[in-house]
Order: structure tokens, then C-alpha cells, then sequence
């Protein structure tokens, strides 16, 4: 009987799911959430988008949940004599403080995706504690089951000093938010036509193989081999966690952005809830086949 009553109120819990696409400015999060609301909408998922990001003037897509009902960045920099970056960190903080507003908003139906477009200030997410603090209340209080899309513009392969700067990037982020995280080179379209300037094949960057190649390529720069010590050392980091791989998106592909909701589906346990999983034998595809084919739209 235990077992049972246990059993109904698990059942009755109304789940949510949601994704937060963070990253650079520049990387494509805005994008990336129009192009992937399209989708989930084309296979009959309800969807609503959340814009945390109150410098977003260029939206594709209709917010569901905007912040900028809430406040807006130009009055914080008129009001408090602050620039861009100092009015988004008071925004966030401002946020964290009125989070009810966004509680109250955050409703929906079982198995509803909620889409997240954050800011694009890296700070914002690898060094400031309000964003971690929302998602934390998120997880708790609307049994939101959420992952991190985190999107690096491609063109960062091309110099071995970038692509070190986005790795410890995407692991920073990665043990500060606390999330399964998603680590995504966009723009592929752009890496394809340049792939011949490319030191080394794409494998390398999205499995994050053998780092000590790119320490030879930094060596080769007079500027950078003055740093070779601590750039030795980003690198020792970085594979000591054996925790960053990226995968490639085009976001007007349908059949790429349909790799990337698998392995959005797999990180926040949509995949165990959904009708696209309801049988045994595609619930278990899905799960363990995600990644079979995920970047062969560079080939």
C-alpha cells in the first residue's frame, strides 16, 4: 500500500523541462532558441520561451516570459549611472530578488519545454553567483528539470589560444552552474568552408583530444611562448576533468538541430517522460544511440 500511494504521487508531480542557452555574445543563443522552439513546436511539444536577457533587441521569436516586463537595461544604466555590464549584473541581482515574478510565470503543463535565452556576459554565469541562484530555485521550487546549452562560436578552433580561452570557458561554467551541461560549436557552416585552415581535424576539437598539440601551436608564437607555463597548466586543468566535449549544430538544419534535442532530452530526463519514449525499445535508442551520428553534418 506504501509502495503504491508512493507510486500515484510521483505520478501526480507535474514536470517540467527546460534548457538554458548561455554563451558569448555573438554565439548564437537567440538563434538557437527560435530555431529549436520551431522544432519541438513541428513534432507537437508545447513550448514556452523565457528571454532572461533585458539587452535583447533583436529577438526572432515572440517571448513567452520576458524580463524586461520586469526591468529594462537602458533605465538601469540612465537611473544608476551604470554601463552595460554593471546594469546587467544589477539585473540579474535584481532578478534574483524578485524572483517570484518569474516563479509566478513559470507554469505550464506536464512535459512542457521551457527554453531559456540568457545574457551574453560570460561573467554572468562563471563568476557571479545570481544565475546559479535562479536556476538552483528553479530545479526546487517548479520541479523544472533543467541542462545547460552552452554555445562557442566555431571560429575559436581557428587559434589554438582561443579555443584554450573557450575550454576553460565552458569548464568554469560547468562546475559553477552545477547542471548536466551541453557544450555546443556553432556556425558550423563557417567551419566547413575554412576547414583547410584548420590545424588539425575536427575531431580533435569536439573530443578535446590530446591538448599538448595545441601547446606546440601556442610555442610557435614569440607572444604566447612567454606564457607557456601557464598556458601548460589551463591545459593540465582542463584534461584533469575530462569533462568538456563539444558537438556541432547547424541551426538550419533540421536534422542537426534534431541530434542536439536528443541530447537535450537525455541530459534533463526528458526522454524518460515523453510519448516520443513511451516504448521500451525507442526509449532505450534514444538514450544510448544520441551521439551516433551527431557531427557528421561536417562531412
Amino acid at each position: 500500500m506504501i509502495a503504491a500511494k508512493s507510486l500515484n504521487t510521483f505520478k501526480s508531480v507535474n514536470k517540467l523541462y527546460g534548457q538554458l542557452v548561455i554563451g558569448p555574445p555573438g554565439a548564437g543563443k537567440t538563434t538557437y532558441c527560435s530555431e529549436m522552439s520551431k522544432l519541438l513546436r513541428k513534432i507537437d511539444r508545447k513550448v514556452v520561451i523565457v528571454n532572461l536577457d533585458p539587452a535583447n533587441e533583436c529577438m526572432t521569436y515572440k517571448a513567452d516570459i520576458d524580463i524586461r516586463d520586469l526591468i529594462g537595461l537602458e533605465n538601469v544604466m540612465e537611473e544608476h549611472s551604470l554601463g552595460p555590464n554593471g546594469a546587467l549584473v544589477y539585473c540579474m541581482e535584481y532578478l534574483e530578488k524578485n524572483l517570484d515574478w518569474l516563479l509566478d510565470q513559470i507554469k505550464g503543463d506536464n512535459a512542457t519545454n521551457f527554453i531559456f535565452d540568457l545574457p551574453g556576459q560570460v561573467e554572468l554565469y562563471s563568476h557571479h553567483d545570481s544565475l546559479s541562484n535562479i536556476f538552483s530555485k528553479l530545479s526546487s521550487v517548479n520541479h523544472m528539470q533543467l541542462c545547460v546549452v552552452h554555445l562557442i562560436d566555431s571560429h575559436h578552433c581557428s587559434d589554438a589560444g582561443k579555443f584554450i580561452a573557450a575550454l576553460i570557458l565552458s569548464l568554469n561554467a560547468m562546475l559553477k552552474i552545477g547542471l548536466p551541461h551541453i557544450n555546443l560549436l556553432t556556425k558550423v557552416d563557417l567551419l566547413k568552408q575554412h576547414a583547410d585552415k584548420l590545424q588539425f581535424g575536427i575531431d580533435f576539437y569536439t573530443e578535446v583530444l590530446d591538448l599538448n598539440y595545441l601547446l606546440d601551436s601556442l610555442d610557435s608564437d614569440n607572444f604566447t611562448n612567454k606564457y607557456k607555463k601557464l598556458n601548460s597548466a589551463l591545459v593540465s586543468i582542463i584534461e584533469d576533468y575530462s569533462l568538456v566535449s563539444f558537438h556541432l549544430v547547424d541551426m538550419f538544419k533540421e536534422q542537426s538541430l534534431i541530434n542536439v534535442k536528443k541530447l537535450v532530452d537525455k541530459a534533463n530526463g526528458y526522454v524518460f517522460k515523453s510519448e516520443e519514449g513511451r516504448h521500451i525499445n525507442s526509449m532505450l535508442a534514444c538514450a544510448m544511440g544520441v551521439t551516433d551520428n551527431l557531427n557528421n553534418d561536417f562531412e
